[in-house]
């Protein structure tokens, strides 16, 4: 699993967008995640800023509309997309076709009901396996200087991810994150499917539970359109924003008049998020 294979690569900024592919003994399929490496010197070695995609992306929506790169060469920072499940022949996908559930909706857990723990393992996937194969064919990656973001579904991913890490991330931020999985119905129905009717384990995959159960991170910056079409359902920041200042976690959740939940948001505000991170990751 540990064995690349180069997709493409593409000069940009002053650095390299590359595509590549590898089989995963996590997910038993082949699995697609894109680096973007700025020039440096023979021997440096720079720190790593992991992006976790939402609902219905794989590696290239945040490699194509996200507009991370300048800000990353001029920082300094390795940028890393990977997909948002497993995929290939043979993967079970939502039987009615919805797009919230299977296929681009890995929610980055670990299932454990049929038919969806063969392949859905998202969680070990991005906490083990892929830095592993990062640490392997990347030398200049920095692993002991890593920070994490996502959007959406990934926004989920990221605190959750650093929330139950919080040795290995110096930074997280989000993008419109799912906050509370527990209390909405994208979250309802990923959680019980993948990881079936006993609530218990679902609360290791909701930031807001986390937080009440005492996980910390050291620093958290969170973007989130006020013009969301999903806002009052399924992200309801205002939890998270009751969370942290129950528990006293430091947080900057920043409310954006008048932004929804694309690209076009998350692109506005993405050169901040790098900066914030490098600020953090500073050796």
């Amino acid at each position: 699993s540990m064995t690349l294979e180069t997709l493409s690569t593409n000069r940009s900024h002053g650095g390299t967008q590359g595509v590549y592919r590898h089989a995963s003994d996590t997910t038993g399929t082949d699995m697609t995640f894109a680096v973007f490496v700025p020039d440096h010197a023979p021997g440096a070695k720079l720190p790593v800023l992991w992006y976790l995609s939402g609902l219905t992306c794989t590696h290239a929506n945040a490699m194509e509309k996200g507009e991370y790169r300048a800000a990353c060469a001029q920082h300094g920072i390795i940028f890393i997309a990977p997909d948002t499940s497993p995929r290939g022949e043979g993967v079970p996908d939502d039987p009615e076709g919805a797009w919230d559930f299977g296929l681009g909706a890995g929610f980055y857990v670990d299932a454990t009901e049929a038919p969806w723990a063969k392949n859905y393992r998202m969680r070990s996937y991005i906490e083990d396996e892929l830095p592993s194969v990062v640490l392997r064919n990347f030398p200049m990656a920095d692993m002991t200087r890593q920070g994490i973001s996502g959007h959406s579904m990934g926004g989920h991913g990221a605190l959750t991810v650093a929330l139950r890490t919080p040795d290995r991330f110096r930074s997280v931020s989000a993008f419109s994150p799912i906050v509370a999985p527990l209390q909405c119905p994208w979250g309802e129905k990923a959680l019980s499917n993948y990881l079936g009717a006993d609530r218990e384990p679902w609360s290791h995959y909701d930031a807001c539970a986390l937080i009440e159960g005492g996980a910390r991170v050291a620093d958290l910056l969170v973007d989130q359109g006020e013009a969301d079409s999903f806002l009052e359902d399924q992200l309801k920041t205002h939890l998270l924003v009751e969370a942290c200042e129950k528990a006293g976690q430091k947080a900057e959740i920043r409310m954006q008049p008048g932004y929804d939940h694309s690209y076009y948001f998350i692109s506005t505000f993405m050169a901040e998020h790098v900066a914030w991170h490098a600020e953090r990751l500073k050796a």
